[in-house]
Order: C-alpha cells, then sequence, then structure tokens
C-alpha cells in the first residue's frame, strides 16, 4: 500500500507538469492510504495518552498534512504522508532483518525425537520427550531436548547458540543443548531439560523479552517529539503573524516533523541487539545497551569468569630421587578412592597422561588434612603441611619455601610423603582463561578501569590478576561484600558486573549492567544480569562495549542531524526559500538518510 501511494504521489508531480493539472487530485489517493493511518493514531493517543504524552509526532504530522490541505497543496500533504509512511516501513525492515537471528532459532527447534525404550527405538514428537529419556541422535540431526551424552563421541555445531564457528568435540559425560547439530558420530543421550526449560527455548524468551522492552533514548525521543508541536505552532503562528503568509506557517509546520527523531534511534537499538544476537550476545534490553555505553568500570568475579573454575594438576614437583610419573603415579593411586575434588583433579591428570593406577590398601581420609594409603606395602601420606608435620615427618626449610612460593601464586599443594621424607609436592590452580588477559588489554585502552571481586584469599586473587593484568584487587568477599563493592564503585559512576554463578546474582543485580557468562550456566545468574553470553567466551565483553559505544554515537548523531535539519529548514521557512513541497522533500529525505544511518549498525563490523 506504501508503493502505491508512492506511484500515485509521483504521478500527481509529474502529469500537471504537462498540461494537465487535474492530476493533482491524485495526491488523495496517498493522503487516504498514508495519512488517515496517521491521524487515526494521533486521535488514539489524544484520547488513551496521559499529560504531555498526548501530544505526539503523529499529531504534528497530521497537523502539518491538514494545514497543506487547507492551503490547497495536496503534493505537500501527500509527501508528508508518504515520506513517514516509508520512513516506518524502512525501520520495519530493519527491524525485521535483526529478528533474523530469532527466525533461525525457532527454525532450528527439532519437531521430532527418536527415543530408546526398552531396546526398542521409536520417533516421537518433540512435546512427548520427557526428562531422563534416553534418545538417539544421528548424523546430521538437530538435538531436540537438552542432555548429558551416555554413549558415543560426535562434534556438535554449537554457532546457532553460541556463535562459535568450529564444531565443538563431544564424548560421553559432555552436556548437549537444544536446537544444536549433531555433525558426525551417532550419539545416545539422557534428557535433563525440555520444553520451555530448554537452553534454546530460554535463548529465544530472552531475544523476545529484548525486543519488547523500550530504551529510555527512545522515551527521551518522544518526549522531544512531544514539546516538538508547540514550539512549531509558536513559530508558524508568529511567522504568520509578522509575514502574513500562510504558506510560510505551514512550510514550518511540515519541516517541523520529527520522523528522524523518532524513528532512528529505535531503528539503531534494534539493529544493535540483533547484530549481538549474531555475536552471542544477548542483550535483554535497550536501555541495558544505552547503560553499557556510559560503563567506565567493569567488576570481574573470578572463578569461571577470568578462570576456567575448575582445578587442574599445574606442577609435579619430584624430591629425592624419585621422577615425575613415579610421583605422579603414587599420588593418583592413594587419591584414588578419595572423593575431595583435588582428589579427582589428580587422578584425572595422571588418566590423561596415561599413567596406571595402582590398587592400594588401608586408606582412610582425614578430613581438613589428607589421606593415608599403602601401595604395595609402603604406607604413603598425601595432605597439606599440617597433617604432614602432625605424622612425625619432617619439613625441610627448603620444602617450606618452596610451599610459601607456591601459595604466593595462588596454588593450592599436596605433599606426598612415604613416612620417611618429602617424596615431592603436587600443585594445582585455577587457570587463567587463555585470552583473558588480551581482553582486559583491549577493555583499558576503550578507558576501562577492571575490577577483581572474589571470595578466594588474596593470594590466590592476586595471582590471578597478575596473569590477566588487573590492578585493583578485592579478595574475600561473600556475596554480600560484594554488593557492598559494587555500591562503593558506582559512586563514581556506571558500573558493570561479570559474573556466572548464583552467588554473583546480588551483584549482577545491583550493578547499572550485569553480564552473565554463559546463558548455559546458572539460571539465576542469567535471570538477573542485563546481558548475557552465549559461552564462556569473556574475548566477547570488548565488541559489547564496542557496540554499546557505536550505538550511543549513532543515535547522537542521528539527533543531531535531525535538529540540525530542522533547523536550517525551519530558517529558510521563515525566510520564505522554501514552500511547503519542497519543505517536506528536504525535511523528510533527511529522515530516511538518518533510518538508514542507524540500520547500517547491523552489518558493522568489529575490529
Amino acid at each position: 500500500m506504501t508503493v502505491i501511494g508512492g506511484v500515485f504521489l509521483l504521478v500527481s508531480l509529474i502529469l500537471p507538469k504537462t498540461g494537465r493539472p487535474e492530476m493533482e487530485y491524485l495526491a488523495w489517493v496517498t493522503v487516504i492510504i498514508s495519512g488517515l493511518p496517521l491521524l487515526y493514531l494521533a486521535g488514539l493517543r489524544l484520547i488513551q495518552n496521559k499529560g504531555i504524552s498526548k501530544i505526539s509526532s503523529a499529531l504534528l504530522i497530521s497537523i502539518a498534512m491538514v494545514a497543506a490541505i487547507l492551503i490547497g497543496d495536496l503534493f505537500a500533504a501527500g509527501e508528508v504522508a508518504f515520506i513517514m509512511a516509508l520512513s516506518a516501513l524502512l525501520e520495519e525492515m530493519t527491524t525485521e532483518r535483526a529478528k533474523k537471528g530469532l527466525k533461525n532459532l525457532n527454525d532450528m527447534t527439532p519437531q521430532s525425537g527418536r527415543r530408546l525404550k526398552d531396546g526398542v527405538q521409536e520417533t516421537i514428537p518433540v512435546d512427548q520427550v520427557r526428562e531422563n529419556d534416553i534418545l538417539r541422535i544421528l548424523p546430521g540431526e538437530a538435538i531436540p531436548a537438552d542432555g548429558i551424552i551416555i554413549e558415543g563421541e560426535t562434534s556438535v555445531d554449537q554457532s546457532i547458540m553460541t556463535g562459535e564457528s568450529l564444531p565443538i568435540d563431544k564424548k560421553t559425560g559432555d552436556k548437549v543443548f537444544c536446537g544444536t547439530l549433531n555433525c558426525f558420530g551417532t550419539m545416545d543421550i539422557r534428557v535433563t531439560k525440555t520444553g520451555q526449560e530448554s537452553s534454546l527455548q530460554k535463548l529465544i524468551h530472552l531475544i523476545q523479552d529484548a525486543e519488547e522492552k523500550q530504551a529510555p533514548t527512545q522515551r527521551i525521543a518522544d518526549r522531544w517529539a512531544s514539546w516538538l508541536v508547540p514550539v512549531a505552532l509558536a513559530i508558524a503562528i508568529a511567522t504568520y503573524l509578522v509575514t502574513a503568509d500562510i504558506i510560510r506557517a505551514v512550510t514550518i509546520l511540515v519541516v517541523f516533523c520529527p520522523c528522524a527523531l523518532v524513528l532512528a534511534t529505535p531503528t539503531a537499538i534494534i539493529a544493535a541487539i540483533g547484530q549481538a544476537t549474531k555475536h552471542g550476545v544477548i542483550i535483554k534490553s535497550g536501555e541495558a545497551l544505552e547503560k553499557m555505553g556510559r560503563v567506565r568500570t567493569i567488576a570481574f568475579d573470578k572463578t569461571g569468569t577470568l578462570t576456567y573454575g575448575k582445578l587442574t594438576v599445574s606442577e609435579v614437583l619430584p624430591f629425592n630421587g624419585m621422577d615425575e610419573k613415579q610421583l605422579l603415579a603414587i599420588a593418583a593411586s592413594a587419591e584414588a578412592k578419595s572423593e575431595h575434588p583435588l582428589a579427582k583433579a589428580v587422578t584425572d591428570y595422571a588418566q590423561q597422561q596415561g599413567i596406571a593406577i595402582q590398587d592400594s590398601s588401608h586408606f582412610r581420609m582425614l578430613a581438613g588434612k589428607g589421606v593415608y594409603a599403602v601401595i604395595h606395602d609402603v604406607p604413603w601420606y598425601l595432605g597439606n603441611e599440617r597433617y604432614i608435620r602432625e605424622t612425625g615427618i619432617q619439613v625441610s626449610r627448603h620444602v617450606s619455601e618452596t610451599l610459601e612460593s607456591l601459595q604466593r601464586e595462588g596454588k593450592a599443594t599436596i605433599l606426598v610423603s612415604n613416612g620417611k621424607d618429602i617424596a615431592g609436592i603436587i600443585t594445582l590452580s585455577d587457570m587463567a582463561r587463555a585470552n583473558a588477559r588480551e581482553t582486559i588489554m583491549r577493555l583499558e585502552s576503550m578507558q576501562v578501569t577492571t575490577v577483581l571481586l572474589t571470595g578466594d584469599n588474596p593470594q590466590t586473587a592476586r595471582y590471578i590478576a597478575s596473569m590477566t593484568g588487573i590492578t585493583d584487587i578485592k579478595a574475600n568477599l561473600l556475596p554480600e561484600d560484594k554488593v557492598s563493592s559494587i555500591a562503593a564503585l558506582q559512586e563514581t559512576g556506571e558500573v558493570c558486573m561479570i559474573g556466572d554463578g548464583v552467588n554473583d546474582a546480588p551483584a549482577l543485580k545491583t550493578a547499572d549492567v550485569g553480564v552473565a557468562m554463559g546463558v548455559m550456566g546458572s539460571d539465576i545468574a542469567v535471570d538477573a544480569a542485563d546481558i548475557a553470553l552465549m559461552t564462556d567466551d569473556i574475548s566477547r565483553l570488548p565488541y559489547l562495549k564496542w557496540l554499546s559505544d557505536t550505538t550511543i554515537k549513532t543515535i547522537k548523531t542521528a539527533i543531531a542531524l535531525s535538529m540540525g535539519i530542522n533547523f536550517v529548514a525551519v530558517i529558510l521557512s521563515v525566510l520564505g526559500f522554501l514552500n511547503p513541497t519542497t519543505g517536506a522533500l528536504v525535511h523528510n529525505a533527511g529522515s530516511c538518510f538518518v533510518v538508514l544511518l542507524a540500520a547500517l549498525l547491523y552489518d558493522r563490523q568489529y575490529r
């Protein structure tokens, strides 16, 4: 219908110039098609809205359109209505393009699954899949529910969920997510989440929520449109009283139409949210995007954010003639029957290194101290320094100094003794993410201050901070202490908090912007956050900051450009250089340009 209105408007401009003046009336078609919806919207807002919000951009455009009709300039009336409809159409096209990621997610939702029950394989609709069902996924099939692999090895394309370009290798015990694509091998999974609880559906809901929330910048634009109406009327009336030229007065009303002001901002917000979705970042609202653009301090949790959140063996230090493999074999064999996380980390590491785990006897575990086990008739004591000393074993000065040095690096240590002397030390640490330091450096190059907030001891905090380049450290923090720290940081400006766990939720909620690490992580953290990274890749944080800054700059540029065009057009109208027709053309052509400028955000490249 907008295209039809445009064709009739063009004909009404061209044919009268060929000696057929009656063809100007064809512009009525455009007025009816594009103008009546504006009149309806303006009237509806006058009735339903409260206070100053009754005065809307639709009202000013309607006044300009009616005024142009009353002075007999049908083309100007039709042009005002048509360009406004065209701008709205551009906004809708941009919005639909930005929603492409959501459509892809919906398209990836499987419709059926292959369930194994009592040794029989059956294909069932996806809404009949239940928790703990066993599903078989063949190569090339989409995974119909969240689950854990119980048999098989494969590679899974998770790009629709995480933005990762390469398939991820999966083995028994690994998690898989609804909507992702099984690339190579056949696997059986035990279902953990179905339907609306699946990662894919939660992701879709997050995107839908983001589209429904309006940014403060958009509301500001609406308020500007409200006071533009009385200003435009006042200038138009004053111009008429001074010049007695109704044409100038009507032209002022036409050029004051705030098309760019109202349309460019939501287009920029929607385009930015759409681009972020392509890069594996879910921004829940335009407000979060705008605040992120003003953030100058980012606070990081440590475990699972700057680090991988999993202790691994970092060093095997043998003493007294024992080599690394022998020490690791003894430690893993002694710890094999323990359920302690450090013990599991040692045995897992030994298995990865191909070390055979030997049988042990007389095993016992002493809480807070260590373990005792007999291997090939030799008693072995593994634990902390206090436990080793309690057994009567002498700890040399060299060993004590080594322990102190390792603890300053934030490493956990296990002393290994045969009851006579110290055979060696096993060290474990939660390793900093490989790209953590580069991420911090990029953020600081963007004039962002970084802070580490952690519940760990100061030594561990300082070690991780030194690995990542953070200098401001706050350690030994309980969840309520993190909230207090965020509040203190907010005294100097907007603060962003990055976290992934349940204990981070209060701080995420307190911060001006909360960013959760991994949509598939803690549900509580994701719900509390304003933005969610769909993977645990913190290198996306500089991209997020860049996108927020760029969006704010685009919005400010669009507003400045639209107001500048309005200002120049008003002066030209007062001086009589523009008439309603040329005024509408100049002003609304600028509006289309501003909308297109905002729409370019969707494809702008981050470098």
